[in-house]
């Protein structure tokens, strides 16, 4: 199945780059947020499969970044605080009036995850999946060289190249791919901080994400050196009154070798954890909606 190519535009008038898979008499809606320096080219594949299995999916790529990137990042502006506050609410929005009536659910992968929890627009949801999504702190990071290698890359690299370029160039440097500079310094301003965006007032992270109150299945994985579990411990610490079904799994479970922070959405993952994220979508639209009052 071909998706289609589609343009969503945000309340401040930026365009984003989106794909749809749209199947008859679907099930629910997936929104699949990715992943920081990651396209939604990615996720095509796992798309894929969740329009086997029934569901209308939609793919998009964050300002700044894959098909809502400009001729040239030097001197664009865009911060990870509008890839939630602009990008995800125009993309939830889009979705809800586009299928009207069809239960709406979200996929988050690492800052994907983060905008579920942050986004006002979350409350449209019936459900939502957080894949290898974390409190960001670099002092976190498992492994002494991991550690060492990601401090030098967010406090000493990304200054650096940012002041140089006016952009972080990551597709040079095997990073991942190109990144506005304001998104580059603000992620790296918030994994020196203990509770990493949670220690930014600005954000007001802890009041926000204790609005959320959706069920929610979090994955994380025992390879992931990023998201192990003390950082996502943080997270969900945030999330109290979410319905919180959580899931350490170790790759032999998965029946594959490694999975870490990016090797959910390979192929090679579908037959146990895509299958098993299908499943629980699927549950979660056939149970009863709980009306207040």
């Amino acid at each position: 199945m071909e998706p289609e190519l589609l343009s969503i535009s945000t309340a401040d008038g930026t365009p984003l780059g989106a794909s749809c898979w749209k199947v008859p008499d679907a099930r629910a809606t997936v929104i699949l947020h990715p992943a920081t320096a990651v396209t939604q080219a990615y996720y095509t594949a796992f798309a894929g499969y969740l329009a086997g299995r029934g569901f209308n999916v939609l793919t998009y790529d964050y300002r700044g970044t894959g098909r809502s990137r400009p001729r040239s990042l030097r001197g664009y502006h865009a911060t990870m605080r509008e890839w939630v506050d602009e990008d995800v609410g125009a993309v939830t929005r889009w979705a809800a009036n586009r299928w009207p009536g069809v239960p709406l659910l979200a996929l988050g992968h690492s800052v994907g995850g983060h905008a579920i929890g942050l986004s006002s627009e979350t409350a449209r949801l019936r459900a939502a999946v957080l894949v290898a999504s974390h409190a960001g702190v670099s002092a976190l990071v498992r492994g002494f060289g991991e550690r060492l290698r990601v401090r030098f890359v967010l406090r000493v690299l990304a200054p650096i190249l940012c002041a140089l370029f006016g952009y972080m160039p990551g597709r040079r440097i095997g990073l991942g791919e190109d990144l506005p500079r304001g998104v580059m310094l603000q992620w790296a301003g918030w994994t020196a901080l203990p509770r990493y965006f949670f220690d930014d007032p600005a954000v007001d992270a802890v009041r926000r994400m204790a609005k959320v109150d959706v069920p929610l299945l979090v994955l994380g994985f025992e390879d992931d050196p990023w998201a192990n579990r003390q950082a996502v411990d943080i997270l969900l610490s945030h999330l109290p009154n979410a319905s919180i079904e959580r899931r350490n799994i170790h790759p032999r479970e998965a029946g594959v070798a490694a999975v870490g922070h990016m090797g959910f959405f390979r192929r090679r993952c579908e037959a146990v954890l895509w299958k098993t994220v299908a499943d629980w979508l699927l549950a979660k639209v056939e149970e009863p909606v709980h009306v207040p009052g």
